[in-house]
């Protein structure tokens, strides 16, 4: 193991018999195999030819390549999948480990929740979306044309190793569009983001979203709080038409939220150029693109998964972050206005 491995921060998502570790610093790769399952014998490794690293689980392994980019969270994928290891002989009893980013541990995750009615699975997130959101939590899922991640499960990975080294290789545009989500996390606690090293800021998103999924692990409440930002970023992405990754997207998603929120006179000026200062700081944008019509993205925001009781934004406030609906529609398109 390398000695960096052996001072790594440990994690515990706590969820009764279903409770698992997240191992967060450089080289914690090395410990895949003491995090196998005990009794399964293969391991089926899902990961994308782009992803460029090899992992060791110990037992057995078959490598399955899937899809560079989005593309590869889709129905035929999983489909695709779930055949190939039927003809390689796997069997509930085997493992599945995610190498890659969180395209990959949403598909890999998803596929184990249905492959024989359910397997276990663990992540080795190689980016940092995946590292602080995607491959934590148990969501898993895959896309439809009509929206991210419509098809999914709640399935919870047996580990996961968060592997800080793998940034280091990661392009400019993929480590920016990780930093959109870790932003998020600067909102969602009184804890200063700003005064930690990388593994200590990863480790502490990953303490806040643990203790927000053992509280509430099939979103009936408090863990909508996690999508905050994403109400106009899932917008942005279901429009497409614009290069902007998903981090960037919630990037921009968070100002809006934090621009909807003053209008309501839930937070104030001063809260909207934090979420502003947070966001430049990571070098992420905090405007949205001539390109997008506010009546189209406001007619995606109905699609979000969080609107149950209609269009439902996650807000900031004096009393912390949370789900609202009602929002009047002249605030959302005043809102937008403020972003342009």
């Amino acid at each position: 193991m390398p000695p960096s491995a052996s001072h790594a921060h440990v994690v515990t998502v706590a969820l009764g018999d279903r409770s698992y570790d997240v191992h967060v610093g450089g080289g914690v790769r090395s410990r895949l195999d003491s995090v196998m399952p005990a009794g399964a014998r293969r391991a089926a490794v899902i990961t994308q030819a782009g992803v460029g690293w090899a992992v060791d689980s110990g037992l057995d392994q078959s490598v399955f390549t899937v899809a560079d980019g989005e593309e590869a969270k889709s129905l035929s994928e999983a489909e695709r999948l779930c055949r190939a290891m039927s003809q390689a002989g796997f069997t509930r009893s085997d493992v599945i480990v995610a190498v890659g980013g969180g395209v990959v541990t949403d598909l890999a995750g998803f596929v184990a929740a249905v492959y024989h009615r359910g397997m276990r699975y663990v992540s080795v997130a190689t980016t940092l979306l995946a590292q602080v959101d995607a491959a934590i939590g148990g969501k898993t899922g895959v896309n439809l044309p009509e929206g991210k991640n419509l098809v999914g499960a709640f399935w919870q990975p047996h580990a996961v190793l968060c592997d800080t080294e793998m940034l280091a290789t990661l392009p400019p545009r993929e480590l920016r569009s990780g930093q959109g989500e870790l932003a998020k996390y600067h909102f969602l606690t009184g804890d200063d983001l700003d005064a930690l090293d990388t593994d200590e800021r990863i480790a502490a998103a990953v303490r806040i979203k643990a203790e927000v999924v053992a509280a509430d692990e099939r979103e009936g409440g408090r863990r909508a709080i996690l999508n905050y930002g994403h109400t106009l970023a899932h917008a942005i992405e279901t429009a497409g038409r614009y290069d902007l990754r998903h981090g960037e997207a919630v990037a921009v998603g968070l100002v809006y939220a934090a621009e909807v929120a003053m209008r309501l006179g839930r937070i104030g000026s001063e809260r909207v150029a934090a979420h502003r200062r947070v966001v430049s700081g990571y070098g992420l944008p905090d405007r949205l693109p001539a390109v997008f019509d506010d009546d189209e993205l406001m007619a995606l925001f109905g699609r979000d998964k969080k609107a149950v009781d209609g269009v439902t934004f996650v807000l900031d406030s004096d009393r912390g972050v949370e789900p609202v609906v009602g929002v009047p529609e002249a605030v959302q398109r005043e809102a937008l206005a403020a972003i342009r």
